[in-house]
């Protein structure tokens, strides 16, 4: 195929070949009637000129010859190559065939899946609707685990005012029985007061009586000395208290020895 492209080579203008016969010698003058012989340069050099002709024809014959060649070897090949295309095609043919019968039977399968899948395109329909529904389910728990978040959180924080408070009135029960066994102990000190006001109270009273006998006998002894009489401020003497207006044992108020809380003793704190 590569000789298509190939060109003779260019045949000079002075060609000069045998195919139209040869070329007579011309005569280089004339004398009269008869020619002259030519020149032997000039037959040399239509010698060379023919030699030179002949050489080339030769090798325009071997080019040709080489060229039959070449295009045989090319045509040899393409016959090959048109026969391997050709068992090719019949191959391609063969397999886009069994190809298009294996895609006609996947569509009839598909098909039939397809009609088979009917049913399941329902429940994929409902499973959607049932999947919507879960969603807004879960976006309603979401919000409602959001406020339940905000609300613990508020527990906690007043949980720990809650123990903060606890802690407090902890202290404050802890102060509570501290003053309760301080009052305890007040109570008892007061008690013990109180016995020993008591006591105290009792020797008291004791003395006072002791006090008004000795004051009586006293009285008694003077007015057995005087005899009887009226006393200085007009009253008898026989009464123990009258006569002795400014004495010391006397209570204008009536409160007894402890002032108006008589005989209850002191007041207590």
């Amino acid at each position: 195929m590569s000789g298509r492209s190939r060109l003779p080579p260019r045949q000079p203008d002075n060609f000069r070949g045998y195919r139209d016969g040869p070329t007579p010698l011309q005569p280089v003058m004339q004398r009269g009637l008869r020619p002259l012989p030519p020149h032997p340069a000039a037959l040399e050099e239509e010698l060379e000129i023919q030699r030179r002709d002949m050489e080339r024809i030769l090798a325009e014959n071997r080019y040709i010859l080489d060229e039959n060649v070449m295009l045989e070897r090319e045509l040899t090949a393409t016959k090959d190559k048109i026969i391997r295309f050709s068992q090719s095609i019949s191959k391609l043919h063969a397999d886009n065939e069994a190809e298009a019968r294996e895609y006609i039977d996947r569509e009839l399968k598909l098909e039939t899946e397809l009609h088979s899948s009917e049913p399941l395109r329902a429940e994929v329909g409902s499973l959607r609707n049932e999947l919507q529904k879960l969603t807004a389910l879960q976006n309603e728990l979401s919000t409602q685990v959001q406020s339940l978040t905000k609300d613990l959180n508020k527990l906690h924080s007043e949980n720990k005012k809650l123990s903060a408070m606890k802690a407090e009135v902890d202290e404050m029960h802890r102060e509570l029985d501290v003053a309760r066994r301080e009052l305890e102990h007040e109570k008892k000190e007061n008690k013990e007061l109180m016995e020993q006001n008591k006591a105290m109270q009792n020797d008291f009273f004791s003395m006072v009586r002791e006090l008004e006998t000795l004051r009586t006998e006293q009285m008694a002894a003077e007015r057995k000395a005087r005899g009887i009489g009226v006393g200085p401020y007009g009253m008898l003497s026989g009464s123990l208290d009258v006569g002795y207006p400014g004495s010391l044992y006397s209570d204008p108020y009536n409160s007894g020895a402890w002032g108006p809380n008589g005989r209850r003793g002191p007041p207590r704190h």
